[in-house]
């Protein structure tokens, strides 16, 4: 990172010195402690000790109680910790500094970490920063802040004298962060002041340029309502909106060039040019996720679009399915391998379930002969090896196992039916759970999201759904649908073929994409108009540059089109992971209180990782743990993973846990950290601690 270096102030000089002799005296103590527990003390011996002080403590008068008390919290801490492996890490022992006063007494030194230590001779006490009580004082308030906690049943009031965040590699100090003031050491050993835009998060709630998108950057209610959108397409959007309403459209373009503000603006042109009231209800709009379900309605309402349905991939499907075969609900899983999943949306499986249902057709497409006929292939090791083979890799070859095993206990009879007699006192479990809950049998009888549009695909190979054609259907993210998705929707279409697909190869998050030619020739149009659009609008420059370089060889020969500057991506590396999100929680809080209509999302690599983060800063006010797509697009802090953000912007975007382990060097993290990274409208920060993934670029010296 070039930031510019600033002359130290003797306040600067003065913290330097404080940090350095404090992390002095704390390897000092460690290695003191090192030394005591290699003498090989028995925990019976210092239990030993620890009893005879007490018993000297209380016979003894009051000015030996201060040695006789030293005695005994040195002798504690041993026989806590006797094994050395106990100690905290002399590489970086805390992370955090803490000094309370306390009313009427005197202060307090507090080091956060994630080992238990004191050393009371030396004045050393590091606490675990997610057990200890006192640390709620360090997350609760900012230096110079009178403080008041319950500590138990004792309260505890003074003032924070100091509260500091700091970097120690390898038993050095390298960085300090107390309140506004930024320090950082050379690899020379020089100290110097880091500020400007590397240091903080500013410069958003609404002052990000959104020309020609719809933008709901600050969450700001009914913020598409005031403006005129559609006076801010460009050229090329605009001239998408010229194509008829009976000829089919591909809107194409990468993140950010409003893909989704032309097929929306289409929707509402061709809703006009039909001037028929029940149009609206007759079109359908269907997108991957929730979030980007609820950021669709939002758009449409200011459109005058408020009767159009608005559906994810997997509730269309599931309605679909239950409209076609005649059921009021399908039993559905609720735990399913990721594996299985995906070779169920693969186009590799497309021509072997035909070929296969060439070969003997049913007289009674139902549900359950249907259930059982592409049952017979997903058990078949023979027919899902050959779909593993021409998957190109995508696939690897423990899919088969995943699936065959899955299905075969999807197919066992339901417990429920086995056990029918039986006296339900018989059945009745501790916790209130069925029989079957929490167990492989839970499985029995169920069918997954994703055989939904197979089974749709196998009753088109008997005739037609019997379902009412739709006046026009548009896909977003339509490169994330499935053949057997675009198969079904094809069926929908009425006689003109009139539909939007709006996508971006580029940004796949699945292994259902097929090309837009297979996809075109799947819905049953052969003339569709198509529009690239060449300019992205929502990214600054430096956040283009960063998703280009992060997709590498998948990257398209022409970069988009973008004459907006913006802040550089601030990129952050520290030894320990909670070290990183000490530092993030720090960050947010301050935007927030600058900015307090700003959008963030922070954005995981996993839901797993998500929830992790967020038990960082769930008591912070405005910030929202979000991993099944219920944003609220207020203003605030969103906590989400990668799976649930397509399609959506923020004003900033935070990457957590950029590591090797969470993004690895393979096609499908290139493409998922491209999404996650071009969700940014105004600044980006990638945050990484251990090993950083080897998708970013190398740190500048």
């Amino acid at each position: 990172m070039n930031e510019p270096k600033q002359a130290l102030t003797e306040q600067a000089r003065a913290i330097i010195a404080e940090e350095e002799a404090l992390l002095g005296r704390v390897l000092s103590a460690l290695q003191a402690a090192r030394q005591q527990a290699s003498k090989g003390q028995s925990r019976g011996t210092l239990l030993e000790r620890l009893t005879g002080l007490r018993d000297e403590a209380s016979t003894a008068v009051e000015s030996d109680l201060p040695s006789l008390f030293q005695q005994l919290d040195t002798t504690r801490a041993l026989f806590e910790r006797q094994e050395s492996a106990q100690l905290p890490e002399p590489h970086t022992p805390y992370f955090a500094h803490l000094r309370l006063k306390r009313h009427e007494g005197a202060s307090q030194e507090y080091l956060l970490g994630r080992t238990t230590f004191a050393d009371t001779a030396a004045g050393i006490r590091i606490i675990d920063w997610r057990f200890a009580p006192v640390a709620r004082v360090f997350y609760g308030y900012e230096e110079g802040d009178d403080y008041e906690e319950w500590f138990g049943e004792r309260l505890s009031e003074g003032v924070v004298e100091a509260r500091r965040l700091v970097v120690i590699e390898r038993g050095v100090l390298t960085r300090i962060r107390a309140g506004a003031l930024h320090l950082e050491r050379t690899a020379e050993g020089a100290w110097h002041e880091v500020g400007g835009a590397a240091a903080m998060l500013s410069g958003g709630a609404g002052t990000a340029v959104r020309a020609g998108s719809l933008g709901v950057g600050t969450g700001e209610a009914g913020r598409a309502s005031r403006f005129d959108v559609t006076a801010q397409l460009d050229s090329e959007q605009f001239e998408a909106l010229q194509v008829g309403a009976d000829q089919p459209l591909l809107v194409l373009g990468s993140a950010g060039s409003g893909k989704t503000t032309v097929a929306l603006h289409r929707l509402a042109k061709i809703t006009f040019d039909l001037r028929a009231a029940s149009a609206p209800s007759k079109m359908k709009v269907v997108v991957p996720e929730e979030g980007l379900a609820r950021l669709s309605r939002r758009l449409l309402a200011p459109l005058e679009l408020r009767n159009v349905s608005v559906e994810t991939l997997d509730a269309w499907a599931y309605a679909t399915a239950c409209a076609v075969f005649g059921m009021k609900s399908i039993p559905l899983s609720s735990d399913k391998p990721a594996l299985a999943s995906r070779l169920k949306r693969h186009p590799a499986l497309r021509p072997v379930l035909e070929r296969q249902l060439g070969k003997r057709r049913v007289s009674d497409p139902s549900f359950k002969r249907l259930r059982k006929r592409l049952a017979e292939v997903l058990t078949d090791r023979t027919l899902l090896a050959e779909v593993v083979g021409a998957s190109g890799g995508d696939l690897p070859s423990t899919a088969i196992d995943d699936t065959v095993k899955h299905t075969m206990l999807q197919l066992a009879t339901p417990l429920a039916k086995e056990l029918e007699g039986y006296h339900p006192e018989a059945l009745a479990t501790i916790d209130g759970l069925s029989v079957e809950a929490s167990t492989p049998d839970e499985l029995a009888g169920t069918v997954d999201v994703e055989d939904l549009p197979l089974l749709l695909f196998l009753k088109l190979q008997h005739g037609h759904l019997g379902l009412e054609p739709l006046a026009h259907v548009m896909l977003d993210e339509a490169e994330d649908f499935s053949l057997f998705e675009l198969a079904v929707v094809g069926r929908q279409l009425g006689k003109t073929r009139s539909c939007t697909l709006a996508g971006d190869e580029m940004q796949q998050t699945t292994s259902s994409f097929a090309g837009w030619s297979a996809a075109m020739g799947e819905l049953g149009v052969k003339d569709a108009a198509t529009v690239r659009l060449s300019v992205s609008y929502r990214c600054p420059r430096p956040v283009i540059e960063l998703a280009r370089q992060v997709l590498g060889p998948l990257a398209p020969e022409s970069p988009p089109k973008n004459a907006r500057a913006g802040v550089p991506v601030g990129f952050h590396h520290f030894p320990e992971e909670a070290q990183a999100w000490l530092f993030v929680r720090d960050a947010l809080k301050d935007l927030l209180d600058r900015e307090p209509r700003a959008s963030v999302a922070v954005i995981a690599s996993s839901p797993e990782a998500a929830r992790a983060f967020y038990k960082v800063v769930d008591d912070m006010s405005a910030t929202r743990l979000v991993l099944e797509g219920d944003f609220s697009f207020e203003p605030g802090v969103d906590v989400t993973d990668v799976e649930s953000i397509k399609g959506l912007e923020f004003d900033y975007v935070i990457l957590p846990d950029a590591t090797a382990r969470a993004w690895p060097q393979t096609d499908e993290s290139r493409r998922k950290l491209h999404v996650a990274i071009t969700r940014a409208s105004h600044q980006l920060w990638v945050i990484s601690s251990g090993v950083r993934s080897r998708l970013l670029p190398a740190p500048s010296a």
